[in-house]
């Protein structure tokens, strides 16, 4: 599948990083959770974004800097999207408390809900 180019990727690169850089210890985020946090581009469709967005933030979080937490940002499956560093991202992830079942995180107990969560009450857990 052919993933179209953004005009200004850099732009894009840059509002993936400032979420990512939010997503606190301990919690995670998922590619098109972040992608949906961020305005369509001017120069995409919305459909072309709906369709890419979530490959665009992965191709961010592939290039980010070393200050951004990039251990945090993981497939919709709750699952580290295999590739060179993945054993490297479950173990940081591991020290930060995040429990695995097999190869797969519960994102109901572990997604960020996004910026202002901290105002936002958690819900206890029943089991």
């Amino acid at each position: 599948m052919n993933i179209p180019s953004l005009s200004n990727p850099h732009s894009f690169y840059e509002h993936v990083w400032q979420l990512a850089r939010q997503i606190p210890p301990g919690r995670v985020a998922t590619y098109g959770q972040l992608a949906q946090l961020i305005p369509c581009p001017t120069d995409v469709t919305p459909d072309e974004y709906q369709a890419f967005g979530a490959r665009w933030v992965g191709t961010a979080m592939s290039a980010c800097p070393a200050d951004v937490p990039w251990q945090r940002v993981i497939n919709s499956q709750g699952k580290i999207s295999q590739r060179p560093g993945a054993e490297q991202q479950r173990q940081l992830l591991e020290n930060e408390g995040i429990l695995f079942v097999k190869d797969r995180i519960d994102l109901k107990a572990y997604q960020w809900r996004g910026p202002g969560e901290a105002e936002q009450p958690r819900q206890a857990r029943l089991f």
